[in-house]
């Protein structure tokens, strides 16, 4: 049957095939409806050969007198030309919507008309070409803004990604957990968490685009998102050379020792869960520029399953690095020693984020998305 039906198809997809040539062909074809023994029909004939009509030109030449099915298309083709009966004899030339008939307009004029017609198809298949250029380019400009899109999704997620606030929140869970000597559980544990965290965003975010999209979006809206985009470049890029002064793009100094409090009365796995959601709120004042940029792209150039599918990918790309910790830590690796490193790399994470800010702000405030 699977094969029955391939046939099929391929049958049905080699005969469109014939029909569309056999169109193309017969739409640029000049025909020359003649009939043995006539006369006249002979002094076009001899006038074709001196002129070298039939290698200039593409003349189909047709007889009627004694060929059945060349009469019938002949009969087709001049109803279609709503050319009376009484005055359909040979011989006949037809050029396109042109009928000549008889032998001395025929000479006189094939020429003139044939050059006429053959300069029209040429000029209608450079058009027909340009115009399928043009609708080429109008479908890889969304592929193209979708392929800017899907890179401003991956590079704020990967600056959400390397935040510093997540770090410090999940080796505080691991350390807390491995204090009691269980490594599995701290794994579980790390694993739970970041599941919270990742459900918790993405809820957050389909509200919020959900929110946007409903609400209208204008062309200020959009560029209040980039304008906000380079802010928190420049924010970011403060935090890399004058590290301290002024506000962080961190949690709040105020807010750190009740976070730390809920995260170390965490025990289990189902606690880890549990806090993820709180301690995602907290952290949104950390995290939610780069993903509220996003979201306003979204909201402006993705429908909503595109859109579930961005939001997705970037929460992904946002934990993952959770996931790492959490495998590396169940290996054997010294949370403190993370938090070492997490110090030590503070204004370089700083750094990154304010460069991956400030190129998706100039991509946005440009309208390259």
């Amino acid at each position: 049957m699977k094969k029955i039906i391939i046939h099929f198809f391929l049958t049905l997809f080699f005969l469109s095939g014939l029909v569309n040539l056999a169109q193309a062909q017969e739409n640029s074809q000049i025909y020359f409806f003649y009939g043995i023994g006539c006369a006249h029909c002979v002094r076009v004939e001899k006038f074709f050969e001196e002129q070298d009509i039939l290698e200039k030109y593409p003349v189909e030449k047709k007889e009627v007198y004694f060929d059945k099915d060349n009469a019938v298309l002949f009969n087709k083709i001049l109803t279609e030309k709503d050319v009376p009966i009484n005055e359909r004899g040979v011989p006949i030339i037809v050029i396109g919507d042109k009928v000549i008939v008889g032998d001395k307009p025929i000479i006189d004029n094939f020429v003139i008309e044939a050059d006429k017609f053959l300069k029209q198809v040429n000029e209608t298949t450079i058009g027909e070409t340009e115009l399928k250029k043009i609708e080429t380019n109008k479908q890889l400009e969304p592929k193209i803004e979708s392929d800017l899109t899907l890179i401003a999704v991956i590079g704020a997620s990967v600056v959400d990604a390397i935040n510093p606030c997540a770090f410090a929140v999940l080796i505080i869970l691991m350390s807390t957990i491995l204090a009691a000597g269980d490594g599995k559980k701290a794994l579980k544990s790390g694993i739970a968490f970041t599941a919270s965290i990742f459900i918790s965003y993405f809820l957050m975010g389909l509200g919020m685009y959900k929110a946007i999209s409903m609400g209208g979006f204008s062309d200020i809206f959009y560029k209040i998102i980039g304008w906000l985009a380079f802010a928190l470049g420049l924010f970011n890029l403060k935090d890399y050379f004058w590290y301290g002064k002024g506000f962080l793009m961190e949690v709040p100094v105020a807010w750190r020792p009740n976070l730390k409090k809920l995260i170390k009365s965490v025990s289990s796995p189902f606690g880890a869960f549990s806090v993820g959601f709180i301690v995602s709120l907290i952290l949104l004042p950390c995290t939610s520029g780069p993903y509220i940029v996003i979201l306003g792209m979204l909201a402006k150039n993705s429908l909503q399953a595109k859109a579930i599918f961005y939001l997705i990918l970037y929460n992904l790309i946002f934990v993952s690095p959770m996931i790492l910790i959490s495998l590396a830590v169940y290996k054997g690796f010294d949370p403190k020693k993370a938090e070492e490193m997490r110090q030590k790399r503070l204004k370089t994470l700083h750094l990154i984020a304010g460069v991956l800010m400030l190129a998706m702000s100039i991509v946005i405030l440009n309208g390259w998305v």
